[in-house]
C-alpha cells in the first residue's frame, strides 16, 4: 500500500472531523444512507468493490470519489467526512485516534503472509548482512511513519540496537516506483520492496532481501478500515451491512483460486472504465489478512500502540486497543457466516 506523509496535522484533522462529522450520517428524513463515499485506488481493485460484483452489498450503492494518496490521507477523509470508508496502517489509525478523532476500525483490509509481504532488499554484492550493519547507512521507505518505518525500527530494536544506535539508521523517502533503481544505482544500501515491484525487482535478479515483514512478526493483518462514529451510530443497518459484505468478499478471496480472484479483479477494473492499465492485479498472490474475513486481533493494534509508545509519540495508556476497533459487525468474530 502506498503511505505519504501526513498532510494535516492530526490535533487539526480531529478539530475538522468535529465539525463535518455530520456529513453522510443519514440522510435529512431520518432514513439510513445507501450511498457510501469512498476512494479507490488506480490499478487495483478494493474490497467495496469487489463486494459490489459479487452482489453481497444488496441496497448499498458505492461512489467513488477519486483516487487515494496514502492511507493516512483515506482515514483523514473518513475523519473529516469527505469520504465515510477508508483504509490505512494499523499504526496511522491508532495515531489518528489519539488525537480524538472519532473513528473505529470495523474490518481488516490488507496485510502479510508467506505469498504477499514487503521485503527489505539489498544489493547482491552489498555487504551489509546484519542490523548491527545498517548503522550510518540509508534505507529507502514510501513514507515516515507508518508501516516500514514500524517494522524497520521493530527489527533493529530485536537485533539489539540501542535507541542511539537505531538513530544513525537513516530512513529516506523515495517513491516506490523508484527504488529498485535507487539499490540497483548505490543510492540507498536498503530499499523497501513489495507486491508487484518487488516480484519484478526479483525476477530481473541481482538483489537480496536482508528481512522481511512476515519474517519479522509471522503472519500479520497491518490495515484495517474505519467508520466515523455519528455514521455507524446513523447508520446501524447500513454499517452492518457494509461489514458484512466486506468481510465476505475478503473471505471469497481467501477461498478461491488465484486465477479466479484475479479474472475478476480484471473485470472489475474494466467494468468501471477508468483508462486503467490491470497488469499489477495479475501479480496478486494472496489478501494477507491473516484473519478469517478480516477479523481483527488485539495483538494487530498493541504491537504498534507498544512501538508508538517507544517511539515517544504516545504516551503509556493513552490509547487503549478497546477503543480502537470492532469485531462487532464482521460475521466471522463467531465462527460462522451466512
Amino acid at each position: 500500500m502506498t503511505k505519504i506523509r501526513h498532510a494535516l496535522p492530526y490535533a487539526l484533522l480531529a478539530l475538522l472531523a468535529g465539525c463535518a462529522s455530520a456529513q453522510g450520517a443519514a440522510t435529512k428524513d431520518g432514513a439510513e444512507t445507501t450511498e457510501l463515499r469512498y476512494q479507490g485506488s488506480a490499478g487495483a481493485v478494493t474490497f467495496p468493490e469487489l463486494a459490489e460484483e459479487l452482489g453481497y452489498l444488496g441496497d448499498i450503492k458505492l461512489k467513488w470519489v477519486g483516487n487515494t494518496t496514502s492511507g493516512p490521507q483515506d482515514i483523514q477523509s473518513v475523519a473529516t467526512g469527505q469520504t465515510d470508508i477508508g483504509g490505512a496502517f494499523n499504526g496511522a489509525i491508532i495515531k489518528l485516534k489519539a488525537a480524538k478523532a472519532p473513528i473505529k476500525a470495523v474490518v481488516g483490509y490488507y496485510g502479510s503472509d508467506e505469498q504477499s509481504f514487503s521485503g527489505y532488499y539489498v544489493a547482491d554484492d552489498s555487504p551489509i548482512r546484519t542490523a548491527r550493519d545498517l548503522i550510518g547507512k540509508k534505507i529507502g521507505v514510501n513514507t515516515l511513519g507508518a508501516h516500514h518505518e514500524a517494522v524497520i525500527k521493530e527489527y533493529l530494536k530485536r537485533e539489539g540496537l540501542t535507541p542511539e544506535e537505531i538513530k544513525q539508521v537513516e530512513l529516506v523517502v523515495i517513491p516506490p516506483v523508484n527504488t529498485e533503481q535507487a539499490i540497483r544505482q548505490g543510492q540507498l544500501d536498503v530499499g523497501t520492496l513489495g507486491g508487484i515491484l518487488k516480484d519484478k525487482a526479483l525476477q530481473r535478479g541481482g538483489l537480496r532481501p536482508l528481512f522481511t515483514d512476515v519474517g519479522l512478526f509471522g503472519p500479520f493483518t497491518a490495515g484495517s478500515v474505519v467508520l466515523r462514529d455519528d455514521f455507524v451510530a446513523g447508520n446501524p443497518r447500513t454499517t452492518r451491512t457494509f461489514v458484512e459484505a466486506f468481510a465476505k468478499a475478503v473471505h471469497w478471496t481467501q477461498t478461491h483460486p488465484r486465477q479466479e480472484v484475479v479474472a475478476t479483479f480484471k473485470k472489475i477494473i474494466a467494468k468501471r472504465g477508468r483508462s486503467e492499465d490491470a497488469t499489477a492485479v495479475t501479480f496478486w498472490k494472496s489478501s494477507g489478512i491473516a484473519g478469517k474475513g478480516g477479523v481483527i486481533a488485539d495483538k494487530e493494534f498493541q504491537t504498534w500502540i507498544d512501538w508508538l509508545e517507544r517511539e515517544g509519540e504516545l504516551r503509556p495508556g493513552q490509547v487503549k486497543v478497546s477503543d480502537l476497533y470492532t469485531n462487532a459487525y464482521n460475521p466471522y468474530a463467531n465462527g460462522s457466516a451466512s
